[in-house]
């Protein structure tokens, strides 16, 4: 893909900060189909907008598409004080890119902690969305996973090759995407890497973000509250078959809290799938069809 799919947008917070983001212009020439609700695509925790890039080309045919960076992520801000890496200033963060974008009203569709912003977001801004994608995330998560993701994020290599990279990027991922070809890794570790100085490649993050997620002193937010407030919006859960964060227990629940929920389960990926699969592919364009 190149960079003439998208554009390049910037957006400064209080403090200085600036975020980034990547605007897919809608494609279609037809007025009706222009007329569709924007999505927004926001990333995972250790995630930023290249994520998105293929499912954003894909979407882009017939609305337009907003993939943000999270502050600390891809091309935004890393934050000064790391303590601003938490739902709340997230949540803020996307608001304003709605309110500088004048975007009324959006879809989200949000990979693991972008799935939990859009869920807050929903909750506290019920009338900027139109619908919710929550990709392998929910109210509540198993031990096992987040015992993974805590003891590993943000502590990385630097590696000097992009061999190195994409060895490490297996050896991480391997478990998620079990039938990923040598292809799809190389693309897989562009993705998540960064060449931050000839000879220097790094994961393309603040690594104090995990020192964010490992801090205890901070209050547990309400997630199954915020969930609940989401009843009557259209919803829609993407599980990965694998998954060590988002279990089928978990999922019963959700379905029993909001009748409405729809839910897709994703063969042969864990936490998360990439949303490029043809299941994933096709859950969303239904999904979308209802919003």
């Amino acid at each position: 893909m190149t960079e003439s799919a998208w554009q390049e947008l910037w957006l400064q917070r209080p403090g200085g900060l600036r975020l980034h983001a990547r605007h897919y212009p809608c494609r279609s020439g037809d007025a009706v189909a222009r007329q569709c609700t924007p999505v927004v695509c926001i990333p995972g925790l250790t995630r930023n907008c290249r994520d998105f890039e293929a499912l954003a080309l894909h979407l882009s045919s017939a609305r337009d598409v907003l993939t943000p960076d999270l502050r600390g992520r891809g091309r935004s801000d890393h934050d000064s004080d790391w303590r601003n890496y938490r739902l709340d200033v997230y949540v803020a963060d996307i608001v304003a890119w709605l309110d500088h974008l004048e975007l009324s009203r959006v879809v989200i569709i949000g990979t693991s902690l972008g799935g939990l912003v859009g869920m807050f977001l929903g909750a506290s801004y019920r009338t900027r969305l139109a619908g919710l994608l929550m990709n392998d995330i929910g109210p509540q998560f198993s031990p096992v996973g987040m015992m993974r993701i805590a003891s590993s994020v943000g502590t990385a290599a630097v590696v000097s090759r992009w061999e190195e990279a994409e060895a490490d990027t297996r050896s991480g991922y391997a478990h998620v995407m079990p039938d990923f070809t040598p292809e799809q890794w190389r693309g897989f570790t562009r993705q998540i890497y960064h060449e931050e100085a000839p000879g220097r490649i790094v994961r393309d993050m603040d690594p104090l973000i995990g020192q964010a997620l490992r801090d205890t002193s901070m209050p547990v937010p309400d997630f199954w509250g915020a969930f609940a407030a989401l009843d009557g919006m259209p919803l829609l859960v993407l599980r990965g078959e694998l998954s060590d964060l988002l279990d089928e227990t978990t999922l019963e629940r959700m379905r029993a809290t909001l009748p409405n929920l729809q839910s897709v389960t994703i063969p042969r990926r864990g936490h998360t799938p990439t949303l490029d699969e043809p299941e994933s592919r096709r859950a969303i364009d239904e999904f979308l069809l209802g919003c």
